[in-house]
């Protein structure tokens, strides 16, 4: 009976202590999360769905060498659409997603590492295009390509431009091209990158309405010394001028 006692408190008390260990930040392993964000992530192969070394792209390189600086483990998954990474990422505890600009209104949703690079929002057009922009108010009256659920689409929604969205932001170079719509909405570098991917150059660049950091966004649970060390690492690596070589090996 007394032998019975001791191994149930025994096997009670390894119990209590497994989810302690589990806890600690040391051992912490993120699954990390990307899209197709040209320069700054995409899948060597192009498609929609890579996983670790498939992966390539300035924020991809950035994100490695700092979790390698942090000594923090990680898997990294290229998905596809943008809304069910965001989504995953929100909800799942010790799941991060990467490049997201840094809002007001997603500050709170989120712990931040970064910033991993700047993301220019503009608006393109064809070449010979005769629309002239002062500022968004005036750009109402036309059509205006944008990336669903991208903060330059959720921002354009939010001021009444009612953007017309595509599910692959590539898209829109060519709707541009066939006249389906005047203006595209995009990231810079990021938009002349995807269209010169698909064989479009030559764009003009109507209006430079904003500029964004692009941050690694983690889930609010990932213990706050995990995101202390990935800030530091990213920093030293910064400071290095890391980041400054890989940015010039991709622009």
């Amino acid at each position: 009976m007394f032998k019975h006692l001791l191994l149930a408190l025994a096997s009670t008390s390894l119990l209590l202590t497994v989810p302690a260990s589990a806890e600690e930040p040391s051992d912490a392993s993120l699954v990390l999360l990307t899209e197709n964000f040209p320069p700054y992530n995409m899948a060597k192969n192009g498609k929609n769905f890579a996983k670790d070394e498939n992966i390539e792209g300035i924020a991809v390189d950035i994100v490695r060498e700092t979790f390698k600086r942090a000594g923090i483990s990680y898997n990294l998954t290229l998905r596809f659409p943008w809304e069910r990474i965001y989504k995953l990422a929100l909800e799942k505890p010790g799941y991060g997603v990467f490049v997201m600009a840094r809002l007001p209104d997603r500050e709170a949703l989120f712990k931040w590492v970064g910033p991993i690079g700047p993301d220019d929002w503009v608006l393109l057009a064809k070449a010979d295009s005769k629309i002239q922009l002062n500022d968004l108010e005036h750009a109402r009256r036309y059509r205006i390509g944008a990336y669903k659920g991208d903060a330059i689409a959720e921002t354009l929604e939010k001021q009444g431009l009612n953007p017309v969205v595509v599910l692959r932001d590539q898209d829109n170079a060519q709707k541009l091209l066939d006249g389906q719509i005047d203006l595209w909405a995009t990231g810079d570098p990021a938009g002349r990158y995807l269209a010169r991917q698909i064989g479009v150059s030559g764009l003009k660049t109507i209006l430079r309405f904003n500029s964004a950091e692009l941050y690694l966004a983690l889930n609010k649970q990932v213990p706050d010394e995990v995101v202390s060390r990935l800030q530091a690492a990213l920093d030293q690596l910064r400071d290095e001028g890391v980041v400054a070589d890989i940015m010039g090996r991709y622009l």
